[in-house]
């Protein structure tokens, strides 16, 4: 059930990553053909060289390449989401963590994991029936009772026809002691313990398997949490960048180089954004 939850919601977020970041592709390849138009526009007039011209042109190539990548991939998400959810994706509402329901600190996640989880639940059951075992095996080493009763009834007998009926009843009482056994039963008792030992062995590490697992999970959501403001702050700052040096180009300060350099650091800022989002809500998970 952990496994189809994480499954589930791990696919629905790859696809709204993947449909966003293919949006934001298809609009830097607008923003690049009115480059490419603008700068061609100034080549024109002589404003700028024949170089300008083929920088905008490549970065324009470049662009187109970076929508058919997020295509296939867009393609690819929504072939596992049809997969994992069962039907195909319509349009999908913006998700939110669920950090929320869990413990507010690292010690009280990994003390919920340690009593709730699959894992150490099934190796407690585990340890009960090893336990069960060895009495098992030592009850070959105690004294058995057996006890037999008997009642019977019976008409108009047929050596005395002045008795009408008849009753006979008994017990039967065993007692077996062991005086003398061959070493079957210590050994089985002894494998029994050994067994036992084994299986708490297995609560210890299922127990530590979860923690690490918790504590890796915490560490990577905290990580996700910084990112995202890690990558805001990115985003604003080439937005502010790229506002200046367009300006800066108009004037003759900056080239088109710079400007489409510029371009794509804030591509890139917007697309690590969008991950870092789905990071976030993928971990809470």
């Amino acid at each position: 059930e952990q496994t189809v939850l994480l499954n589930a919601a791990t696919a629905y977020m790859n696809l709204l990553r993947d449909t966003a970041i293919l949006d934001l592709q298809r609009r830097n390849v607008e923003v690049l053909q009115e480059q490419l138009r603008q700068t061609r526009d100034r080549f024109n007039v002589g404003e700028v060289t024949r170089t300008d011209v083929a920088q905008a042109e490549s970065s324009l190539a470049a662009g187109r390449s970076q929508v058919l990548l997020a295509e296939a991939n867009y393609t690819a998400s929504v072939a596992t989401y049809r997969q994992v959810i069962g039907s195909e994706p319509g349009k999908l509402s913006p998700a939110s963590p669920v950090d929320r329901f869990w413990p507010h600190s690292l010690p009280g996640a990994v003390a919920v994991s340690s009593a709730n989880n699959p894992a150490v639940t099934t190796a407690q059951y585990n340890v009960d029936v090893a336990l069960e075992a060895v009495k098992v095996a030592e009850g070959a080493l105690y004294p058995t009772v057996t006890v037999q009763g008997s009642y019977a009834q019976n008409w108009l007998d047929t050596q005395s026809l002045s008795i009408m009926n008849t009753y006979n009843a008994s017990v039967l009482g065993t007692l077996s002691v062991p005086i003398y056994q061959g070493g079957a039963e210590y050994s089985l008792i002894r494998q029994a313990k050994e067994t036992l030992g084994q299986k708490r062995l297995d609560l210890d590490s299922a127990r530590d398997q979860i923690r690490q697992n918790v504590v890796q999970a915490w560490g990577q959501l905290d990580a996700a949490k910084a990112n995202i403001n890690a990558t805001q702050a990115q985003v604003q700052a080439s937005e502010i960048a790229l506002n200046g040096i367009r300006e800066e180009a108009r004037v003759g300060q900056r080239t088109t180089f710079d400007v489409l350099t510029a371009q794509q650091t804030l591509v890139n800022a917007r697309v690590a954004l969008v991950t870092a989002q789905h990071d976030r809500v993928v971990a809470s998970y």
